[in-house]
């Protein structure tokens, strides 16, 4: 299958050791039995993907998390040299569908050790998020003018139904944050599965959002974005759908947007929860989006997750330690 999605100006080159771009890293979870744990997967071509340790966990669970599972994994490089993963802690197996206040945060110099802590955003600060209840799909994003990686998640509180964005800049050695966090974005309807892409000049936040009639009833659901020039806010809601789902029954989540290696473009992909299916859609702009949705070839079967791009040291040395090589 091919993305065609137009030109854009510049091939992208790698951030850590140099290069160019040849391949792709999938960082995700599953769905199931012991499916809430960091898999890897690797792809040339971000189409094809391929598990990497026969899709077995890259680090269990119980040895990063205070649940003793993880969702919703968040890979980024960090203009640091370092590479991040930010997760939800949470263990549905265990503990179902309750409070979740916490998140994992992890780093790497190699993409192959990876130090590890995690935030219990109820517990470190009690006075203002002692009522947190959910605290979703972290991800994070490096401040090119703070110098410092920015940590982002959704909140929902005890007795409030309402899903508002936080944002906290993260300490110097990736433990904590800095300062208490403050709100970053707060959709009309509340929005949940933020991912942030700088891009053009702008900060464009793709979530997964949804409308309300005067009663406060839902009645229609997707991604959407919302744009600042601003990266800790000042976004602006266009409430517009992005899926080709939006007007239909079928619901999508889990949403995350990544820039093509050729400068051709950007995929935005989604988890098709209800029906076991991960789809993506393709922009040039980051504003019109292809109407029909297309299906990644796969050996494993992925919820949330997240890629970035691999230079082919990259590339080599995660498929040399975790045993796959590309056809």
């Amino acid at each position: 299958m091919v993305l065609a999605v137009g030109m854009m100006a510049a091939v992208l080159t790698g951030c850590s050791g140099g290069g160019k771009y040849v391949g792709y890293l999938f960082a995700y979870f599953e769905g199931g039995r012991g499916g809430e744990a960091l898999r890897f997967a690797v792809s040339e071509d971000a189409v094809n993907w391929h598990a990497l340790n026969q899709d077995q966990p890259i680090i269990p669970s119980a040895d990063i998390s205070e649940s003793g599972g993880i969702r919703d994994p968040h890979i980024i490089k960090g203009g640091d040299g370092w590479y991040y993963i930010v997760a939800t802690d949470m263990n549905t197996e265990k503990n179902g569908w309750g409070s979740n206040p916490g998140i994992v945060m992890m780093r790497s110099k190699d993409l192959l050790e990876w130090e590890h802590s995690y935030l219990n955003l109820s517990k470190t600060y009690p006075a203002h998020f002692g009522d947190a209840h959910w605290v979703w799909a972290p991800q994070s994003i490096w401040d090119a003018k703070a110098r410092k990686q920015m940590v982002y998640f959704t909140l929902r509180r005890e007795n409030d139904q309402g899903l508002v964005t936080y944002y906290a800049y993260a300490n110097k050695d990736f433990t904590g944050f800095e300062n208490e966090p403050q709100v970053l974005f707060d959709a009309k309807y509340g929005s949940i599965d933020n991912d942030i892409i700088f891009f053009d000049g702008k900060y464009h936040l793709f979530y997964k959002g949804n409308t309300k009639d005067d009663r406060g009833r839902e009645f229609e659901n997707g991604i959407q974005q919302a744009v600042s020039e601003t990266l800790t806010g000042g976004y602006v809601e266009d409430f517009i759908y992005l899926d080709a789902y939006a007007k239909s029954r079928t619901g999508v989540e889990g949403s995350s947007i990544f820039p093509l290696n050729d400068g051709s473009g950007f995929v935005l992909m989604y988890d098709v929860y209800g029906e076991g299916r991960y789809e993506y859609q393709t922009s040039k702009d980051l504003y019109n989006f292809t109407t029909e949705p297309q299906s990644f070839t796969k050996d494993f079967n992925p919820r949330h997750g997240s890629v970035i791009s691999l230079t082919a040291a990259e590339l080599k040395r995660v498929q040399e330690h975790w045993g796959h090589v590309l056809p």
